[in-house]
C-alpha cells in the first residue's frame, strides 16, 4: 500500500513538471522601448503616467515627458521649459503621486562630471516644476550620469536623446 502511495506521488510530480515545461518561454521583462526623439526630431513621445487609478469615477492619471539639454549644459532651453509648464499643469491638475526625475548624459566626460551634471539637470527640471507651482514634496530627483543611456549609438544623434531628463512614477 506505501509503495503504491509513493509511485502514485511520483507520477504526479513528474506530470506536474511536464506540464509545467510547456511550449512558451517565460518573459522576464518587457521588451525595450524604442527610443523617443530629441527635441529636434519632432517625434512624438510616450508620456509617463503618474498617480490616479483606472477607476472611471475618478481623475486621469497626470502625463509628463521628458526634457532635452545642450552639450555640457543644464541650462533649460525655451522648449525644455514649455515642456516643463505642460508638465506642472498636469501635475497640478492631478494632485497624487510622486515623480522621480533622472538626470542622464551623453558618454563623453568621467563618470565624476557626468553625475554631477545629471544631477544638476533633475534639479534644473525639478526647480522650474517647483517655480510652476508643484509641490516639491512630490519630486524626487536622481543621477544617472552616462550610465544609462537611451542610445547606445556613438554619435551626435544619440548623445542628443541621452543629454535628458527623464521622469518616472513614484507611489
Amino acid at each position: 500500500m506505501m509503495v503504491k502511495r509513493v509511485v502514485w506521488i511520483a507520477m504526479l510530480c513528474a506530470m506536474f513538471a511536464v506540464a509545467g515545461c510547456g511550449g512558451k518561454k517565460a518573459v522576464d521583462e518587457a521588451p525595450p522601448a524604442e527610443p523617443s526623439a530629441p527635441p529636434t526630431e519632432q517625434v512624438q513621445e510616450t508620456p509617463t503616467d503618474l498617480g490616479g487609478s483606472s477607476a472611471p469615477e475618478e481623475v486621469a492619471p497626470v502625463s509628463v515627458n521628458d526634457v532635452y539639454f545642450d552639450f555640457d549644459s543644464y541650462n533649460l532651453t525655451s522648449e525644455a521649459k514649455g515642456t516643463l509648464e505642460v508638465n506642472a499643469r498636469e501635475m497640478k491638475r492631478v494632485t497624487t503621486g510622486n515623480v522621480t526625475v533622472e538626470g542622464h548624459c551623453d558618454e563623453r566626460g568621467t563618470r565624476a562630471y557626468n553625475l554631477a551634471l545629471g544631477e544638476k539637470r533633475a534639479n534644473a527640471a525639478k526647480d522650474y516644476l517647483v517655480s510652476m507651482g508643484v509641490d516639491a514634496s512630490r519630486i524626487n530627483t536622481v543621477s544617472y550620469g552616462k550610465e544609462r543611456p537611451f542610445d547606445d549609438g556613438h554619435d551626435e544623434s544619440a548623445w542628443a536623446k541621452n543629454r535628458r531628463a527623464h521622469f518616472v512614477a513614484g507611489e
